[in-house]
């Protein structure tokens, strides 16, 4: 399977009156507009994933949304993955994710530094195995079998 993971775009600062659960901050329209773009380019390179699965938290979920409407599926195609709102558990989203059969291409939508530390886990068998800058709308493209560590082969690193 090409496994892609999407960091959620441009979201609003960080503001405990505005936001007093983090969890509710939204995407800012300039992040809307890279995302649009960076999804839009996987879809007319032929990576478009066939699922997303994304963090429940509000700016990821919105990501998922817009990755979603450039692919050109449907709003049933995006899971909630409360896996994806903390550290990488492979288990855990493996579970979530369930069965993915061989050439599939599936999405998963997190945050910093999750999404970095499931890639270095995917590519090295170790969570702080390789350090990565990933960007917000970066978009990781890993080939692996299955959800297993050090099993990953980076495909592409997409950033905008």
């Amino acid at each position: 399977m090409l496994l892609l993971l999407n960091r959620h775009a441009l979201a609003a600062e960080q503001d405990p009156v505005l936001y007093p659960d983090d969890s509710r901050r939204p995407l800012l329209s300039k992040g809307k507009r890279v995302q649009r773009r960076m999804s839009r380019r996987l879809y007319v390179l032929g990576l478009a994933p066939s699922r997303v699965w994304s963090s429940p938290w509000k700016r990821a979920w919105q990501t998922a949304g817009i990755l979603l409407e450039e692919s050109g599926l449907a709003k049933t195609d995006r899971i909630a993955c409360e896996a994806l709102a903390g550290p990488p558990d492979l288990g855990a989203l493996a579970e979530a994710i369930g069965v993915v059969g061989p050439g599939q291409r599936i999405a998963v939508v997190g945050h910093e530094p999750w999404m970095s530390s499931l890639a270095a886990l995917l590519l090295t068998g170790s969570g702080s195995g390789l350090s990565i800058d990933f960007p917000k709308s970066g978009i990781m493209g890993i080939e692996t079998d299955g959800l297993e560590p050090g099993e990953g082969t980076l495909r592409f690193f997409f950033r905008p």
